[in-house]
């Protein structure tokens, strides 16, 4: 009798450690890719590059604090090239700077708290809004000088929708979490507003940021 107790405890014990376990049943993390277009503040923008908007990407990851709230960081890149004026190059000395190819990149850097509407974990379309500080690293350059680079803070917000994908094929959202923990995927587009200024050698101010229209994939994990 002892030992059928014994063995029976040797069964049990890993089931009951198994049981009292925490089940994780939601994600804590996210990570988003995204691009598209960013239209800048600076005035006459099509008269320097050719072009009213410029390309941006930007990849993120955040803390779940809350399901529908979190806290995280952001990277980005937006480039634009072309010929003529060089704006940069004009605030920084005062005089409007004519040059020939230009190559101009920003580097948002964003520090942000997200809400998002989510209280079902099958929830096909979820709203979110964010916002937060920015850090904006900037640099121009134009052919026969020196370049023109710095920093300067600000701060941006954003608002998208977000579309669940697991839905539309079950068995690779399974697949998805199996072999990477990744609970959930979703499309989502959004916009956001940057505002970075800087001073020129006038006195007046540059805004570095603008506009963008964002799409992307977002990973819960």
């Amino acid at each position: 009798m002892k030992n059928i107790i014994l063995i029976l405890l040797f069964i049990l014990l890993p089931v009951a450690a198994f049981a009292e376990a925490p089940v994780e049943d939601r994600p804590h993390w996210s990570a988003e890719v995204k691009g598209g277009a960013f239209a800048p503040d600076i005035a006459h923008w099509a008269t320097y590059y050719g072009e009213r908007s410029a390309g941006q990407f930007e990849a993120t990851l955040a803390y779940k604090i809350l399901r529908q709230v979190e806290a995280g960081v952001a990277i980005g890149r937006i480039r634009d090239g072309g010929k003529g004026l060089a704006p940069l190059h004009s605030a920084a000395t005062g005089t409007t700077t004519f040059g020939g190819r230009i190559n101009y990149q920003l580097f948002p850097v964003n520090v942000f708290v997200v809400l998002r509407g989510v209280f079902s974990e099958n929830q096909w379309v979820v709203p979110y809004v964010g916002g937060g500080w920015t850090r904006m690293y900037y640099k121009e350059e134009i052919s026969l000088q020196p370049s023109v680079k710095g920093y300067t803070d600000g701060s941006h917000v954003r608002a998208g929708l977000q579309l669940l994908l697991d839905v539309f094929d079950e068995r690779a959202a399974t697949n998805m979490f199996r072999d990477y923990g990744v609970y959930h995927t979703y499309f989502f587009i959004e916009g956001q507003r940057t505002r970075a200024m800087i001073n020129e050698v006038s006195g007046g101010l540059i805004n570095l940021g603008g506009t963008s229209v964002l799409g992307g994939l977002l990973f819960e994990f």
